[in-house]
């Protein structure tokens, strides 16, 4: 039976070369869909732009990938702008996103010189403000706002709704104030809103429900400040299929249905329609990603078969977090039809924790020790929110295409997780 191939590669043959647990990423796959986005959206719609949320998956590599694709990079910390640039990625192409920033943080995208900065909250414009006016540098900004709009997700991963961590809402006088308080600092430029409605979302109705109150809120602006929003990124949150047999999400599903929304609600409120930017994550690097395992043990009980992996929360925390669904096949004979005798199959990880279950009922053939397993979907959210929970160490990443397969990411070793670790000179032994 032949073996389950990813980017050209045999994955059995990866998980001998390079060991599990092991994220393997189809650079072509990456290309695929950078190449929707411009289709589909630049290419399609005046005045657009896009750049890639790196907080789903980050590397110098991905940087270089998403530079040569013709995107801009959204970062939302001091490590991401940090890699972004490390890869000579061009900083007027970047955008700092993030909420709680740091003055260390909103610094340093002044000092790269940042093409804009997504501003959260009224406190956070306050301090960047007097930081650029200590610079005497000025800074371009979009202001975050939440549009009041619950889309169909889990509640974790949703963003845009009342009472959300994130940005202004659009009730209320805190939007007003911002603007006011933007408008007078002479080292701060605004030039927009900003609006993230959640995560993995299938249903573009959300998105066009966002737009059209954004566009009221416009008009208020417009009205009461005579600020005028001269760009509008109605983020991403685009949702990826779980596994390679279910229908792919076009890009167009999203973008067509809130720029004509877009269109619409300024030509009735009598609007300039505004230039547009998106930020797609997940949808650009997900489906290009899998982890492969190998079976440590098989556990038969009553009425459930637990097959234990090497790896685990530590490496993908996303099930344990928010109940993301997964599916698997067995990498050494992926067309094998999964056990019809009716026996619940979980596909266990190895940390000391009950929740670490990465698929409560996986559909899978009978399993045995050493064989391969590979978890669809897994490219974004995993590497970047892998942790050393049970000091285990982070896995490699690899980069496949046309067959060939390289290390973009070392896996850790033991030594590393000692990098940093110290003993105190009352607790010293001879050796230390």
């Amino acid at each position: 039976m032949p073996h389950l191939f990813w980017g050209g590669a045999d994955c059995v043959e990866l998980a001998a070369r390079f060991g599990t647990p092991l994220y393997v990423l189809d650079e072509s796959v990456i290309r695929a869909r950078c190449a929707e986005v411009r289709r589909d959206f630049l290419d399609r719609w005046p005045n657009a732009s896009a750049s890639y949320a790196s907080k789903a998956f980050l590397t110098r590599t991905m940087a270089r990938i998403v530079e040569e694709e013709g995107l801009g990079l959204d970062v939302v910390s001091l490590g991401e702008l940090h890699t972004a640039l490390s890869a000579g990625f061009p900083a007027s192409r970047i955008e700092m996103h993030g909420s709680a920033k740091s003055e260390a943080e909103l610094n340093a995208a002044l000092d790269a010189g940042v093409g804009c900065i997504v501003v959260d909250g009224l406190m956070e414009l306050e301090v960047l403000a007097d930081l650029a006016a200590r610079r005497e540098r000025r800074a371009e900004i979009l202001l975050r706002v939440t549009p009041g709009v619950a889309p169909h997700t889990h509640a974790y991963i949703a963003t845009g709704h009342q009472g959300s961590k994130f940005g202004l809402p659009l009730d209320g006088d805190l939007l007003p104030q911002a603007v006011r308080l933007a408008l007078d600092r002479e080292f701060i430029s605004l030039r927009g809103l900003h609006f993230h409605v959640g995560s993995q979302i299938f249903d573009p109705t959300a998105h066009v429900r966002s737009v059209i109150r954004v566009v009221e809120a416009m008009k208020r602006l417009r009205e009461e400040l005579g600020f005028r929003v001269l760009e509008l990124n109605m983020g991403g949150g685009f949702g990826a299929r779980s596994h390679p047999s279910e229908p792919h999400v076009p890009l167009s599903l999203f973008a067509d249905a809130m720029m004509e929304a877009l269109e619409r609600a300024c030509r009735v409120e009598g609007l300039e329609v505004p230039a547009v930017s998106m930020e797609p994550g997940r949808w650009i690097v997900s489906e290009a990603g899998i982890t492969l395992y190998r079976v440590e043990t098989v556990k038969e009980l009553p009425g459930v078969t637990y097959v234990g992996v090497d790896g685990g929360m530590a490496d993908n925390p996303r099930p344990a977090l928010y109940q993301a669904v997964y599916r698997a096949v067995v990498a050494n004979r992926p067309e094998e039809l999964p056990d019809s005798e009716g026996t619940k199959v979980s596909m266990v990880g190895k940390c000391c924790e009950t929740g670490d279950i990465l698929i409560e009922e996986a559909a899978l053939p009978p399993v045995r020790r050493g064989e391969v397993l590979a978890l669809f979907n897994t490219g974004a959210y995993t590497f970047s929110m892998a942790g050393n929970y049970n000091r285990l160490c982070r896995p490699a990443v690899v980069l496949v295409k046309g067959g060939q397969a390289e290390v973009i990411a070392e896996r850790q070793t033991l030594d590393d997780l000692l990098r940093g670790d110290r003993i105190p000179q009352r607790l010293a032994r001879r050796g230390d």
